[in-house]
């Protein structure tokens, strides 16, 4: 049963190097059952963020809760219960996989049982006594991801785990992702800057930039902050511009179609039979769908407007 209390709830968390502050005053929430995308560009705070997280650094403010417990106070049995795969996984090429993960599981004290389970999950049974130096880039990754699993973690945390995979690589690792909260009960913390990727597997995702947080929350919150865009197919372009452009701002997306923001479906409906009244063809009309990249630049761009 899923408890009220957040899988990670920090306040004020705050890391500074000499006078750079890497994460200013960082309020993060992360919804028990989520997949948790962390977004922002090289040297936004991603990283370091994560280590605080974990404990791997020191704070200089602030405070993490994990699983509903402070963190600090907790940490030998909130460690426990909490699988990592921050950079490259910790492995050793001239052992088997199998064999890496039970020195893993030694450490943890985790049953042996729990070795076969990891493989299962991970797709990695028919490799497992294989040498991890056969092993492919993407075999390496999910070898990674085993050991991270192998305490049957409720929350696991993954600092750009695709990196290096190609794009069947890729395709697997998000399907794994995917299955987790609702199969194993896992709630899935990630930084990524493949956006894309993100907005095929998150279910809630939080924007840093420079070390402060820009937006978190459901990614259907986001778009329903922004403005409400219509695209509009027409026979004749230029005509429809000029007739627009009275009482519209107007842009022409890359594939010509006009794009025209709205307040409402009323005023949508105005625009399209006004047009029709003067003789222009309208082939398609509809409301434009942002792609996560499309908001997460606004963002970005929004904040960089108001601080100049």
């Amino acid at each position: 049963m899923k408890s009220d209390h957040p899988a990670i709830s920090t306040s004020g968390l705050t890391r500074k190097f000499g006078d750079l502050t890497a994460v200013n005053a960082l309020n993060l929430e992360v919804p028990q059952g989520s997949i948790y995308g962390f977004l922002g560009p090289n040297g936004a705070g991603k990283t370091t963020t994560i280590r605080l997280i974990l404990g791997l650094i020191r704070l200089h403010a602030g405070n993490v809760q994990v699983l509903g417990q402070p963190f600090i106070q907790e940490r030998a049995s909130l460690l426990r219960q909490i699988g990592a795969l921050v950079e490259f996984p910790s492995i050793y090429n001239h052992l088997s996989g199998r064999e890496n993960l039970e020195i893993t599981r030694k450490y943890l004290n985790a049953p042996k049982v729990n070795i076969d389970y990891v493989l299962n999950t991970v797709n990695l049974a028919e490799s497992a006594d294989r040498k991890v130096s056969q092993y492919s880039t993407g075999m390496r990754q999910r070898l990674g991801l085993a050991l991270a699993l192998l305490n049957k973690p409720k929350l696991l945390i993954l600092d750009e785990p695709t990196n290096g995979l190609d794009p069947a690589g890729i395709q697997e690792f998000r399907q794994l992702i995917q299955s987790f909260p609702m199969e194993q009960g896992i709630t899935v913390f990630l930084s990524s800057h493949l956006l894309s990727e993100v907005e095929q597997m998150a279910t809630h995702i939080g924007v840093i930039n420079k070390g402060q947080l820009l937006f978190q929350g459901a990614i259907g919150d986001l778009k329903r902050r922004l403005k409400k865009n219509i695209l509009l197919e027409v026979d004749n372009l230029e005509k429809a511009k000029q007739i627009l452009e009275q009482k519209f701002n107007i842009e022409v997306d890359q594939e010509y179609n006009l794009k025209i923001h709205v307040k409402n479906k009323f005023e949508a409906a105005e625009i399209n039979a006004g047009l029709v009244n003067q003789g222009i063809k309208v082939y398609s009309i509809h409301q434009e769908n942002p792609s996560l990249e499309s908001l997460f630049f606004g963002l970005i761009n929004k904040e960089q407007k108001e601080k100049n």
